[in-house]
């Protein structure tokens, strides 16, 4: 499946939507925003898929945000003669709102989503991958906060979700600085979990590591990742009341009987489908 920004395959599981701009550096335009949740909508919805990979193609991860997004159409930030201001901002806030849920779709899919990062991750990139369960970068991989080197706040989740995956004082700096961190770095702080040598094994070794994930039970890594993202945002004792309440509804004894009895008898498990979303009522 390919759309205008996006290649898309799905094999064992385990799907693959690739950036496809690479001669625009996989900059934002404008179908990026309306294709993106969609195409993570979809693939949740159909229930065979148990893994998410995002990776892109060329030189550069993704150079961000193209600002032709806000020069014209319904997210023009420029009113016309006849716009009444508060409108005009309650309409740029409308926007705004929007572009955030194209990356919260990450967080709302029944399966992990994993990020393969080679060289730039610019900008809007960065709050694209902080949505991401997991990231992994080529030893040429580097991260800007580049919104406050334009002279913006950035606004659509890495200032919100950054200090929760790093430290809060090196999600500061980088926010405030706009410096750029090596993928080094981030391995080091804790950004991306693990540095391979080249954007080709970057890639393979990303979706080993999604394979590996789509071979559990896609029911139980669904209510893991509920769980923890529940607990990243409530006290604990508000995150134990969720997972009791969790287990009572979803967990299936019939899943650890088909993992006790694939390694009983030495094979791979089996395990069913999530259910597709349904499309109406």
């Amino acid at each position: 499946m390919s759309e205008n920004c996006f290649d898309v395959e799905v094999a064992n599981k385990v799907a693959h939507i690739r950036l496809n701009r690479p001669e625009h550096l996989n900059s934002m335009v404008r179908e990026f925003w309306v294709e993106l949740p969609e195409i993570v909508r979809n693939l949740d919805a159909r229930g065979d898929v148990r893994a998410i990979v995002l990776s892109s193609t060329g030189r550069h991860f993704c150079a961000g945000m193209d600002l032709g997004v806000f020069s014209s159409g319904d997210t023009a930030i420029t009113p016309g003669d006849a716009d009444e201001m508060g409108r005009v901002r309650a309409r740029l806030r409308q926007t705004a709102l929007m572009l955030q849920e194209s990356f919260t779709a990450f967080e709302k899919a029944r399966m992990p989503v994993l990020a393969a990062i080679q060289g730039g991750c610019i900008g809007g990139a960065v709050d694209m991958v902080t949505a991401a369960d997991m990231r992994y970068a080529s030893a040429d991989a580097f991260f800007v906060i580049q919104e406050i080197n334009i002279g913006m706040t950035a606004d659509v989740g890495t200032l919100q979700r950054l200090p929760k995956i790093i430290p809060d004082g090196v999600a500061r700096e980088l926010a405030y600085t706009g410096r750029r961190m090596s993928a080094q770095r981030a391995l080091e702080v804790g950004l991306v979990n693990q540095v391979f040598p080249t954007h080709e094994e970057l890639v393979a070794g990303v979706l080993e590591i999604a394979n590996e994930i789509a071979s559990k039970s896609p029911l139980a890594i669904w209510g893991t990742k509920e769980m923890l993202l529940y607990s990243r945002d409530h006290s604990v004792a508000d995150s134990l009341n969720h997972i009791a309440t969790w287990q009572t509804g979803m967990f299936q004894p019939s899943d650890m009987v088909e993992s006790f009895a694939a390694k009983a008898e030495g094979r791979e498990t089996n395990f069913p489908d999530l259910l597709p979303v349904p499309k109406e009522f």
